[in-house]
């Protein structure tokens, strides 16, 4: 292994990789990188224009899976997410819970569901109360639409109507104010704002002003996957969003896939705290158990955090856009 690939946790790390590299018949990490520039793909470029404070290992876990599907040679986008997800597992430290969770194999699953037409609204579900998800959500715009027949839908939608006007304002997003008419069960669009043009504004950001309003928002929106941050409001807003819609979908013969991020447990609901005890992961982690379909650890946002946690440093809403937009440089690639 040539001494230039320097990245966070790369001891812990090698063993697998190295592994990972010759079952794949990929050589190196250097000869992995560039066969996915003589394809015309800089990862660093995709996953730093996500998330520009993610670490260096987010760059090659995503070239180790971004080579993978350029090795298979792909025949979709969705294809190439799954294969992006092993890529990202075997970036996992040995013991972690990010490798007990297959976290890494869960973000291609996320992927390529946002990358199959059968989905047509995804969520950040509370995101508006993170740069991270508007980070991940502009990622997804740019890129899943290339490898899709229709337009895939992406909506933010959490507590507070000012929270979402800011964050619309300042991302170039369209807020869609709203009106919940608790009476009848329903959700009236009061105003819709653009403030761009072009990719960004084709986001929908929601501020709801509780629960109902919330899952009225997802039900409006037909949403038939989301991911769940777990920043200031997990208890009062986004896990019980997520369940009270899971429960409608079920009732109603919907298929909702849930994403909980697993984060945030260490600040706002701290095991100890919640009288939880130090072999658990706090309240949030519970209530994302109860919801979830696929559950990630470590911050929906904070680097450092999913770093804590094993897998990579970049946070989970922005580990989704970097996913989709690799995974469609994969297969247009392929495509040729």
């Amino acid at each position: 292994m040539a001494n230039d690939v320097i990245f966070e946790g790369k001891e812990r790390r090698m063993p697998k990789i190295e592994a990972f590299l010759k079952e794949n018949g990929l050589g190196t990490l250097e000869e992995a990188r560039d066969l996915c520039l003589s394809k015309g793909i800089d990862v660093d470029k995709i996953v730093k224009g996500v998330q520009p404070i993610a670490f260096d290992n987010a760059t090659w876990a995503y070239t180790l899976g971004v080579a993978l599907g350029l090795k298979k040679g792909v025949k979709s986008a969705a294809e190439a997410s799954e294969l992006i997800g092993v890529g990202l597992q075997a970036f996992c430290i040995p013991g972690s819970v990010a490798e007990h969770r297959n976290v890494g194999v869960g973000h291609g699953n996320l992927g390529a569901r946002l990358l199959h037409d059968e989905t047509k609204c995804f969520a950040f579900l509370a995101g508006h109360e993170s740069f991270a998800a508007a980070e991940g959500a502009i990622g997804i715009a740019r890129t899943a639409n290339r490898a899709r027949k229709e337009p895939l839908r992406v909506i933010l939608n959490g507590l507070g109507k000012d929270a979402a006007f800011i964050i619309s304002r300042i991302n170039g997003f369209t807020y869609v104010k709203t009106d919940y008419d608790f009476f009848n069960d329903k959700v009236n669009v009061v105003e819709e704002v653009k403030y761009s043009d072009g990719e960004r504004a084709q986001i929908k950001c929601y501020g709801a002003n509780d629960v109902q309003e919330g899952v009225g928002i997802m039900r409006m929106e037909g949403v038939d996957v989301s991911i769940t941050g777990n920043s200031t409001n997990p208890t009062r807003f986004q896990h019980l969003v997520a369940g009270t819609y899971k429960k409608w979908c079920n009732e109603n013969g919907k298929h909702y896939f849930s994403v909980a991020s697993g984060g945030g447990t260490g600040r706002t609901l701290h095991p100890d705290n919640m009288g939880a005890g130090p072999a658990s992961y706090g309240l949030t982690d519970s209530m994302g158990r109860m919801h979830s379909d696929a559950q990630f650890a470590g911050s929906s946002s904070v680097p450092a955090h999913v770093e804590m946690m094993g897998l990579i440093g970049m946070g989970n809403n922005p580990m989704v856009g970097a996913t989709v937009a690799c995974a469609v440089a994969v297969y247009e690639a392929c495509k040729g």
